[in-house]
């Protein structure tokens, strides 16, 4: 089932059904932002969710915390790394400069939480090629790529 992007349906999902299956299928190091040691936060439920599925989740945080043996950083642009996606659980006015940084950090992708959106900030994210969701999350997706 393919379902419009935000410009045509700003009620729905932005992100063809190929976009989501091919970042929930093909990437493995995940970057999310918002991610703290509260486990009563649905950002360190669903990083639990992607490691759970093999997928290597990298806090970023202020505070720079530790979770699950990997090391927080406080920017995407901090990260020493190649990721492969930024998962953003921030809200929607923060999230601009978050897919900025994933872009200059040379993230492949953006996904932005349920109810996170910024048809700007995605509009810049693939002009410069990364693939984007928004307004979605990978627990709801899953079933997708058959989780």
């Amino acid at each position: 089932m393919t379902r419009p992007a935000a410009a045509v349906a700003p009620d729905m999902r932005y992100g063809d059904d190929e976009t989501v299956r091919g970042m929930l299928a093909d990437t493995h190091t995940w970057a999310v932002v918002g991610l703290s040691t509260n486990t009563s936060r649905v950002a360190y439920q669903i990083a639990r969710y992607l490691r759970e599925h093999g997928k290597r989740v990298i806090p970023v945080h202020p505070s720079k915390p530790t979770i699950a043996g990997e090391q927080g950083y406080a920017a995407v642009t901090d990260i020493p790394f190649p990721v492969d996606v930024v998962d953003v659980f921030v809200r929607s006015e923060l999230a601009g400069p978050v897919v900025d940084d994933a872009i200059a950090a040379g993230a492949k992708g953006v996904w932005l939480q349920l109810g996170v959106r910024d048809d700007a900030a995605a509009a810049r994210a693939e002009r410069a090629g990364l693939r984007v969701v928004m307004d979605t999350c990978p627990k709801i997706e899953a079933p997708l790529v058959g989780w």
